[in-house]
């Protein structure tokens, strides 16, 4: 049995992993990759101590990082899914997706989100035909091309600074009257001569032949349609927890977030913990995470060594 199973491979979970090496606890992290969100970033230029970052290199340099200071405390489970968390009569037993099941004392939990879908007709039709939701990924194929962002905070704003460096021009599309995105990058993106921004609109609907051509969206105030031609969607309109494997063993939002104490990391259910875009709390950053899954080993090692 180990002393901990860490869930997930992004921030919160590399930060829990170093962690619990220093604290010479027996652990175990399973994770599909060792990623997170900010992956698919170009330029994170908020982490703190590093002026300009791209997010492979964050990732891989808190991967090599853990590695590093293991000391043959800390193992890792990549390229495996963890279908459930069970409760056991002392600790718990956490499964996965290859059929083996791991028992450890504690748990921690920072599985992040995944990218929310347009849910519009046609969005799933014209999925990888025109529609994307990834810049970095599909972005230089739309080389030329008008293309549009759906999305109003730092995600959507960030993809339409990357779609600039090679698109014809950029449409940011945002179904709120205000941007949610930092003051600095909204300033930025949108003074650039290829870029425009459309405020208080609904997308409705996505049109095309063998690709997505065409995006139609509502005013809010006026009820008008506009059908908006296009050589490419970008999709960036917020995260939904993957924590679905979590039901019965924790309790959660309506919308998935897993609720915990803000001072400790706890969840409802004794030694269970839980950090970064999978929670409740508020505001989701890499360096959020980073020190709130440092928190909650704090107080997992705690709750470990008195029980």
């Amino acid at each position: 049995m180990y002393d901990l199973i860490i869930i997930g491979g992004g921030p919160a979970g590399a930060s829990a992993a170093i962690y619990a090496a220093r604290k010479q606890l027996k652990t175990l992290v399973i994770a599909g990759e060792f990623a997170g969100q900010s992956v698919v970033s170009e330029d994170i230029q908020n982490w703190i101590g590093t002026i300009s970052i791209s997010g492979k290199a964050l990732a891989d340099s808190m991967h090599a990082q853990m590695l590093a200071y293991s000391h043959g405390f800390v193992e890792e489970k990549i390229g495996q899914k963890v279908t459930a968390v069970k409760k056991l009569p002392e600790g718990f037993s956490v499964e996965t997706d290859d059929g083996k099941t791991y028992t450890a004392k504690t748990v921690f939990i920072g599985v992040g989100s995944s990218r929310r879908k347009l849910a519009v007709p046609g969005a799933d039709q014209y999925e990888h035909k025109g529609i994307t939701y990834c810049a970095s990924c599909d972005g230089p194929l739309f080389e030329g091309q008008d293309v549009i962002v759906v999305g109003g905070g730092n995600a959507g704003f960030e993809t339409a600074s990357q779609l600039l460096a090679y698109a014809k021009s950029v449409t940011l599309i945002n179904n709120a009257k205000d941007y949610f995105a930092d003051p600095v990058t909204i300033q930025k993106v949108l003074n650039h001569p290829n870029m425009k921004g459309i405020t208080d609109v609904t997308p409705i609907e996505v049109k095309g032949d063998k690709f997505a051509n065409v995006l139609v969206y509502k005013d809010n105030k006026t009820g008008e349609i506009t059908e908006l031609p296009t050589g490419g969607i970008f999709v960036e309109i917020g995260l939904a927890p993957a924590t679905g494997f979590l039901k019965g063993i924790v309790e959660m939002t309506e919308g998935g977030q897993i609720k915990v104490d803000p001072r400790s990391g706890k969840t409802l259910t004794p030694g269970i913990w839980a950090a970064g875009d999978c929670t409740d709390l508020p505001y989701h950053q890499n360096n959020i995470a980073v020190g709130d899954a440092v928190r909650a080993l704090e107080d997992l090692y705690i709750y470990l060594k008195t029980k």
